[in-house]
């Protein structure tokens, strides 16, 4: 009984040896798989951030690629419209001006020129005065001038708008101002009165003196020239002032009286800023200016020099 409780014991004491040894050595075993759990869930987690952080530059890249192409579009589509505006601007300046080829580049088309003027002046009423025929001091010789002249003068015209201020395309608005000198007689009889050497008012015989009977005229106006860029441009003047100087004076000794100028025209460019033209004006005076009336025409022609 005794040898067996020994055995019984030494068996056990076996078996808690092994079982002791077998745990020892399974324990390494064990804690080397709680590694390799945890540093593989690392390596998840890392694989996962890298995984999203390639989604989202996998997105950003998506994004510039959209905004490139975007870019891209946009870039031929503003190349087309240019395009398009480069013909239309072609098309339009053929249809605008047909004349462009026939021209030459002789015509700059200056915005002033200067022109000198003369030709033909007509009075629409006799001029009488102080000094030639008077019905305040009828002595002597009553001469009256003829109603035809001659007149010279010149101009500056001064260019405002090219369009009309939008309403005309190549209708040319201009400022003259201009300066006239008429003459209907230098030979004209003088009265008794005033015009005899010596007067007759002071016992002197009938010797009447010569009176030149002229007239000098300023006036500004608008002029209105049309086909900007042809050879050939016709003008019109609707309506400007004038203020008109008589001489001899008025039997008041009055000098001045105010009109209306009207007139029209051609200009004709002969060489680069070289121009000839023809033209017809009319003044109109408000009545009679102590019973002298200076209405009147003229005709003739000019040459103007654009600057």
């Amino acid at each position: 009984m005794r040898n067996l409780l020994d055995k019984v014991r030494l068996a056990s004491r076996i078996a808690a040896g092994s079982f002791f040894l077998a745990a020892v050595m399974a324990a390494p075993h064990a804690l080397a798989h709680d590694v390799a759990a945890e540093r593989i869930k690392q390596l998840e987690q890392s694989l996962q951030a890298i995984q999203v952080e390639l989604q989202r530059m996998k997105s950003e890249s998506a994004q510039a690629a959209q905004k490139v192409k975007s870019i891209e579009q946009t870039t031929s589509q503003t190349e087309q419209k240019i395009n398009s505006l480069e013909v239309r601007k072609a098309a339009l300046v053929e249809r605008v001006d047909p004349l462009s080829e026939r021209i030459g580049s002789d015509i700059t088309e200056k915005t002033r020129m200067l022109h000198f003027r003369g030709g033909f002046a007509h009075m629409m009423n006799h001029r009488n005065g102080v000094s030639i025929q008077s019905q305040v001091s009828p002595v002597g010789a009553q001469d009256q001038p003829d109603k035809q002249g001659w007149y010279v003068g010149a101009g500056i015209d001064w260019g405002l708008t090219r369009d009309m201020w939008g309403f005309m395309p190549k209708t040319t608005v201009f400022a003259e101002l201009m300066f006239e000198y008429k003459q209907f007689g230098a030979h004209v009889l003088g009265n008794g009165a005033v015009g005899n050497a010596p007067s007759v008012l002071a016992g002197g015989a009938i010797n009447p003196i010569n009176v030149t009977v002229s007239q000098f005229t300023v006036s500004a106006s608008p002029k209105i020239k049309f086909f900007e860029g042809s050879k050939i441009r016709p003008w019109v003047i609707p309506a400007g002032l004038a203020v008109h100087v008589m001489s001899p004076p008025s039997e008041s000794i009055t000098v001045l009286a105010p009109g209306v100028q009207f007139g029209a025209g051609v200009d004709y460019n002969i060489w680069k800023d070289f121009f000839v033209g023809i033209e017809g004006r009319y003044h109109l005076t408000a009545g009679r200016t102590d019973n002298v009336n200076l209405s009147g025409m003229t005709a003739g022609g000019y040459v103007g020099i654009g600057f």
